[in-house]
């Protein structure tokens, strides 16, 4: 319920949090299942949101177990579609309860649904792929046991910088991996489906280092021609302006909490998302107390827009 209730307001606020999205093979976004989608993993729950709310068909993430260890936590995880994969580090003794996740992937794949796992297993804010786990695959082959025709697709998304709003992205997809006519024994089959993504994904994940902007601003920078700075301008600088008041005290009180973590982007959207529609509404109220009539339904649609002009020119390489 609470996956599609919030998918909408999502979708709208994507362009608002994307300068530019950039995406090959977009008919993937309309894909049906069975199917898994084996992705890297740079940028903590904000990887799971933004293909969440690009794909038309509901999808299923698989999340770090300790995220459910609060009853309360595990119920709204689970009411936007998120379900639970233990690690050694989260503690042995929970291991067991993949099992149940992975029968709930399997039941999923059954209804011609859609699953997404983070095949690195481990969430770095950096231009690397690491070395693809064998879950991906485990949850694939068990499924192909099954006599469900399942496809496993390499997914990789790039983003030009980790600490900062108005993101370059490019989303990449790779050809489906299928279950092979002649069936190899098990343990060959797990360590060929895992070699097909981890080769797939090194080709689409960006190898950038940290230090390397000339490189970032090559592969991300997209140019902005003189006709459109002008227009925009003004916009522009109202933007800045009038987001100010909530943009930097929640920017200023995430980076003390988080500015070092990995999930820093994700709960600095995961925020605005929450109190922007807040910050509308309590200008539009300030504005019709004001100034009467319809003046409120133009600070409505003006704001938006002049933060929206304000990402279009702001500086995209930091």
């Amino acid at each position: 319920m609470l996956y599609r209730l919030f998918k909408i307001p999502a979708r709208i606020a994507l362009p608002f949090y994307c300068r530019k999205l950039s995406i090959s093979n977009k008919k993937c976004l309309t894909a049906k299942g069975p199917l898994l989608l084996a992705c890297n993993h740079p940028n903590s729950f904000l990887d799971a949101v933004i293909l969440a709310t690009l794909f038309h068909q509901p999808i299923y993430s698989l999340a770090r177990g300790d995220a459910f260890n609060k009853k309360w936590a595990a119920f709204l995880l689970k009411q936007f579609n998120i379900l639970p994969v233990y690690r050694k580090r989260e503690g042995a003794e929970h291991l067991h309860k993949n099992y149940e996740t992975f029968d709930a992937c399997r039941e999923i794949f059954k209804q011609n649904g859609i699953v997404l796992i983070f095949s690195e297993a481990l969430c770095e804010n950096e231009w690397h792929l690491r070395t693809i786990k064998k879950g991906t695959a485990r949850i694939a082959v068990s499924a192909w046991e099954e006599n469900i025709p399942l496809q496993v697709l390499p997914v990789a998304i790039n983003y030009n910088c980790f600490h900062y709003f108005g993101k370059n992205i490019h989303l990449h997809f790779g050809e489906p991996v299928i279950q092979p006519g002649a069936v190899p024994e098990k343990a060959k089959l797990l360590n060929s489906v895992t070699s097909q993504l981890e080769a797939q994904l090194r080709n689409m994940v960006y190898e950038i280092d940290k230090e390397d902007k000339s490189k970032q601003a090559d592969l991300f920078s997209t140019p902005v021609s003189t006709l459109k700075k002008i227009v925009l301008a003004i916009p522009a600088m109202a933007g800045f302006v009038l987001h100010y008041p909530l943009f930097f005290p929640v920017e200023k009180i995430v980076a003390s909490k988080a500015f070092h973590s990995v999930h820093y982007d994700s709960i600095m959207v995961g925020m605005l998302f929450a109190l922007y529609p807040l910050y509308i509404f309590l200008i539009c109220l300030i504005t019709y107390f004001l100034l009467g009539g319809y003046w409120w339904a133009v600070v409505l649609f003006a704001i938006p827009f002049c933060g929206w002009s304000y990402l279009q020119v702001k500086k995209q390489i930091r």
